[in-house]
């Protein structure tokens, strides 16, 4: 029997020497299926191993891709307005 206990495999060397140091939420995510969103959600892993002060760099990042993503998504052409009655356009 081994007097020694191993460290725990999912704790980072740094952070087993500083229990104040940023460690990842594990968050899961799940894959949209749109590679410019998952990018952008992927991109939330950045934020692991900051500390809190820097993840308002990140968020801001992500947000702001998201943002353009959805938009893009409106910009895109799609079918013709139905005519308005009386066939006159606004």
């Amino acid at each position: 029997m081994s007097d020694t206990v191993p460290e725990p495999e999912s704790v980072p060397e740094e952070r087993a020497d500083d229990p104040a140091a940023p460690a990842p939420l594990a968050v899961p995510r799940v894959p949209t299926g749109h590679a410019e969103v998952d990018a952008r959600l992927d991109r939330l892993a950045d934020a692991d191993h900051l500390a809190t002060d820097g993840h308002v760099e990140v968020y801001e990042d992500v947000h702001r891709g998201l943002r353009d993503a959805l938009t893009a998504l409106d910009a895109r052409p799609g079918p013709p307005a139905p005519p308005t009655p009386y066939g006159h356009r606004s």
